[in-house]
């Protein structure tokens, strides 16, 4: 049987654990590219290049190409530009993610989104996907100067929330979200639908993956009355 995790709150990644994004991601990349005349890159590229926030995003789209740091600075500011356009455009929540969402917060455990996308797009898409009621918390790639696989949002996640760390179920999609789970201290499984930058999902090492998103909710122990 399963493993099944005794926690005070749960920790979530947003992109390819909780919402289908690539889409709109594949749509700014490639409104970029196309600006900077630099030829388009194909969706599977790009689900492989997301992961560690927007600059690393343009990075990988622009790695054939010789920038300068100010050129590099301008393209990701022609990213963002399009990428406000684009967010939630077509991104939708993965299938089960509302119920499992509201299944949790009806047994009273506070939740957290920790994502390394930027507030400005962060908000908007939880807001536009229906999943920002579901949060008490919301770390953004730019809340901190660190983002994951660092440990420190996931430590300043379960701060605001007032829980200890050790009690707290990380839920994600990547290697990154592994590797902060694991320096942070706290237990992690991973969706096997997500983005995970070219690494084989069941290559990761975590506490287990998840085919759906119902699934979770058998690897919660019953909270103490």
């Amino acid at each position: 049987m399963s493993q099944r995790f005794e926690v005070d709150a749960l920790l979530f990644d947003l992109d390819g654990t909780l919402v289908d994004s690539i889409g709109d991601l594949a749509l700014a990349a490639n409104a970029m590219l196309d600006e900077l005349g630099r030829p388009a890159r194909s969706l599977d590229q790009i689900r492989r290049f997301v992961g560690k926030g927007i600059p690393k995003l343009v990075e990988r789209c622009l790695a054939d190409a010789t920038l300068s740091d100010a050129d590099f600075a301008a393209a990701v500011a022609v990213f963002k530009r399009h990428y406000a356009d684009t967010n939630g455009r077509v991104s939708k929540a993965y299938p089960g993610v509302p119920e499992t969402l509201a299944a949790l917060r009806a047994q009273g455990l506070p939740m957290a989104c920790v994502t390394n996308k930027a507030t400005a797009f962060t908000e908007p898409l939880l807001q536009m996907t229906g999943l920002a009621p579901y949060f008490d918390v919301v770390v953004s790639g730019d809340t901190l100067e660190v983002k994951k696989p660092h440990p420190g949002m996931l430590l300043h996640a379960c701060q605001r929330l007032g829980v200890d760390i050790t009690r707290t179920l990380m839920v994600g999609d990547s290697a990154n979200d592994a590797e902060s789970a694991r320096a942070a201290g706290c237990p992690v499984l991973l969706m096997t639908w997500g983005y995970t930058e070219g690494v084989p999902v069941d290559t990761i090492e975590c506490d287990g993956l998840l085919s759906s998103a119902n699934a979770l909710l058998q690897r919660i122990a019953p909270r103490a009355p």
